[in-house]
């Protein structure tokens, strides 16, 4: 079973918003047994979606629209459907009476142009739409099922999970696909793939091994396709195994999980806890910790602290450590990563001081150069990075190397 995604709206086109529905909903038709063909972005252009719905109605059996069906005249998905179907349009009362009570429960006036948004192609089924005014529509054509969603991430999820996979997986007989996820750092691409080439050589061919590279991370993907789940796992789960022999001290964990999510694993099964010193990455490693639940248990806190003033006050930095050396030095983040430990009484401390640019680089210190520093109670590791001049990129590089810094040395200390 093949599905097409298709997302319209020139918002997306232009940078605007980033396409967030077509992940989801491709990670969640996978679950199922369906797999995804192609997603395609268009624009506001009735030529464009014609197109693209003749395109992905000769790929795929399901085609999955998301956007341009809220009230204004740039959203022309409806008519654009009922063009390709050739149908007229019929005012839907399921989908009226939901826009009445929804401007009925936020005491607004209910306009014309709410009341057209219960105008629906003659010939769909309409899937009534519970948190929104835009209605969904079934479409069934020459064996294709088409469904068209609003483009609001909450309302097209909530259709998703409530309507439309249930009616997937009632109406098709779908395979079986399972997924083994191995995250490996401090070893590159290449020279894994080379560590365990043997073992991919070997593979059947429902067995397929994916790379996933990310700022010194690779993620291992194995996935298999076939009838018999149980089957599927415990093959998965042996060719994983093998892997995970091979290279066993590049493996953070066998789970599809991010590095921060591991070591927070790591350190909660240990008793251990965390804090952290930033200054160039701005709070972004806190970031990348805090957005897990139960996160608390192992991060007790930090400080972003760019200022001299604040290095010293509240990290206790020596005046004439920061005089002498500078904030972007082996000495000052070495006292940021002991000072955080000493002041906020944690097990462990990440620090991190550097020139994230795109200015205030100097002839030995050019834009990219970033010091980080891991303290323990026992010991404290400092290293230089020379990342390149893109501050985003930067940032991002440093708190990945930060992780991976933390990691070596909670391995050090099992």
């Amino acid at each position: 079973m093949l599905a097409e995604i298709i997302t319209i709206g020139d918002e997306i086109l232009i940078g605007q918003i980033v396409d967030t529905n077509s992940a989801w909903m491709a990670k969640q038709l996978n679950l199922i047994g369906v797999s995804v063909k192609q997603i395609t972005s268009v624009s506001d252009d009735e030529q464009h979606i014609i197109q693209a719905l003749s395109e992905a109605e000769k790929r795929a059996d399901i085609i999955l629209i998301t956007g341009g069906l809220g009230p204004t005249k740039d959203d022309i998905t409806k008519k654009t459907l009922a063009k390709y179907f050739n149908m007229g349009f019929r005012n839907d009362a399921g989908a009226l009476e939901m826009v009445r009570q929804i401007f009925e429960k936020y005491k607004r006036p209910l306009l014309d142009i709410n009341i057209q948004q219960a105008d629906v192609p003659d010939g769909c089924e309409v899937i009534v739409n519970k948190n929104g005014t835009a209605p969904c529509m079934w479409f069934e054509q020459k064996e294709k099922i088409f469904v068209s969603m609003p483009g609001v991430p909450y309302e097209m999820m909530y259709l998703m999970d409530d309507e439309i996979l249930p009616r997937i997986t009632g109406r098709f007989k779908l395979p079986s696909i399972v997924h083994k996820t191995i995250l490996t750092a401090n070893i590159g691409e290449s020279f894994l793939a080379k560590e365990i080439e043997d073992i991919e050589d070997s593979l059947p061919p429902h067995i397929k091994l994916a790379y996933l590279p990310k700022l010194g991370q690779v993620r291992l993907r194995l996935s298999a396709k076939g009838d018999n789940e149980a089957t599927l796992k415990a093959e998965v789960e042996d060719y994983a195994q093998q892997i995970i022999s091979k290279v066993n001290n590049f493996v953070v964990i066998d789970e599809d999980i991010p590095l921060e999510k591991a070591i927070l694993n790591i350190m909660k099964a240990r008793g251990l806890t965390l804090s952290t010193a930033e200054s160039c990455t701005g709070g972004y490693i806190a970031h990348l910790i805090t957005q897990h639940p139960g996160c608390s248990s192992v991060y007790w806190g930090g400080a972003v602290a760019y200022a001299y003033e604040l290095k010293e006050s509240i990290l206790g930095v020596k005046e004439n450590t920061l005089s002498a050396f500078g904030a972007v030095s082996e000495q000052t983040v070495t006292e940021m990563a002991e000072g955080a430990i000493k002041h906020f009484k944690t097990d462990y401390a990440i620090a991190v001081s550097g020139i994230a640019g795109p200015d205030g680089g100097t002839e030995d210190k050019p834009v990219g150069t970033v010091w980080i520093a891991i303290s323990s109670k026992d010991k404290t590791v400092a290293k230089v990075f020379n990342f390149s001049n893109k501050r985003i990129q930067n940032i991002e590089r440093s708190a990945a190397s930060a992780l991976t810094m933390l990691l070596n040395l909670l391995k050090e200390t099992v």
